[in-house]
């Protein structure tokens, strides 16, 4: 388990007195729940962080105090992400509701998507994607993963078996 951690992780669990039983709380949820290591890896970084900010757990943290830190990471404009913002509200609330802070879980900000459009590329565009490849093969692969809209990590794990030739479906 130890190389899983990463360095934040470490120093909260060095330096925030009790972390190490909120590691495996989250731990212990994560993998009863099904969740992915990526889900567990994301939000006991963004606790852990919160946690060494105000050097204690986060049930000992206010609500005025994390209201504050959010805000904060909100504006920073050297702050990651919005994403990681996500990942420290999500983690949060995730946090709270297994230690049995539903309260605490709901007073958290909601986040709304932004719903952005696709960009859609013309014709000439299109052809000079295509074309950049030197080899058929990555010609092709492009152009199946646009045509057929999948997603890098689909691509990586399709399978010859997987496309019916025939019915010119994946």
């Amino acid at each position: 388990m130890r190389k899983e951690r990463s360095k934040i992780v470490d120093r909260a669990i060095q330096t925030v007195e009790g972390f190490e039983k909120v590691y495996k709380v989250i731990h212990q949820n994560t993998v009863l729940r099904g969740q992915s290591k990526s889900t567990f890896h994301n939000y006991l970084r963004r606790i852990s962080l919160i946690s060494l900010h105000f050097d204690r757990l986060p049930e000992n943290i206010t609500d005025e105090e994390i209201n504050e830190y959010l805000t904060g990471l909100a504006l920073d404009p050297k702050s990651p992400s919005r994403s990681s913002f996500k990942h420290m509200v999500y983690g949060l609330r995730y946090y709270f509701r297994h230690i049995g802070q539903n309260k605490r879980a709901i007073a958290l900000p909601s986040l709304k998507n932004e719903n952005k459009l696709p960009v859609i590329l013309n014709r000439s565009e299109l052809k000079e994607l295509f074309n950049a490849p030197r080899l058929l093969k990555h010609r092709i692969i492009l152009a199946l993963a646009y045509s057929a809209g999948l997603r890098s990590q689909e691509l990586i794990k399709l399978k010859v078996s997987d496309i019916d030739f025939e019915r010119k479906s994946i």
